[in-house]
């Protein structure tokens, strides 16, 4: 009776590790074009086929007083939550650039699935997808070019 009870804990052990997502940790260099004014306010979220918001990975601004400007992804992330489903850090000014560990799951890969990145800089402009970038499994380490305070996103695995 005892074996059978460690079988099924085996069972159930082996069977969690097997269904649980393996993550894929990811580096992400921003480089801001260069331009005058405040510090931009960036959202990296992970968005599905249709361009809809499924979680918040990252948030670049954190003075939350200015969010509803993000007007995209404010509609995803609402006035209702109490805290920020994704790491918080600084904005950034025109010229600078940043590197950020994102942690996406493997199994987001090749399924439609994307980060997309938008932007926002008070009295300067709003680009709700100033990159887009696909989640496929030959993700490269090529720049992605922003369309507006973003020069260029850089993705490398570790």
């Amino acid at each position: 009776m005892r074996i059978d009870l460690i079988s099924s804990l085996l069972a159930v052990v082996l069977f969690w590790c097997e269904a649980s997502p393996k993550e894929l940790p990811l580096r992400c260099m921003i480089q801001m074009v260069n331009y005058e004014g405040e510090g931009a306010y960036v959202v990296v979220g992970l968005v599905n086929a249709q361009g809809e918001y499924l979680d918040t990975l990252y948030v670049l601004g954190d003075d939350d007083e200015w969010y509803y400007e993000l007007e995209e992804w404010w509609r995803f992330f609402g006035r209702s939550k109490d805290s920020i489903d994704g790491i918080t850090g600084p904005t950034l000014g025109g010229g600078e650039r940043t590197i950020l560990q994102l942690k996406i799951q493997e199994d987001w890969l090749d399924r439609g699935y994307g980060l997309r990145f938008e932007t926002g800089v008070e009295n300067e402009g709003y680009f709700p997808e100033e990159v887009v970038i696909p989640l496929t499994s030959d993700l490269h380490n090529g720049k992605h070019p922003g369309e507006g305070f973003i020069r260029y996103v850089r993705l490398a695995k570790e």
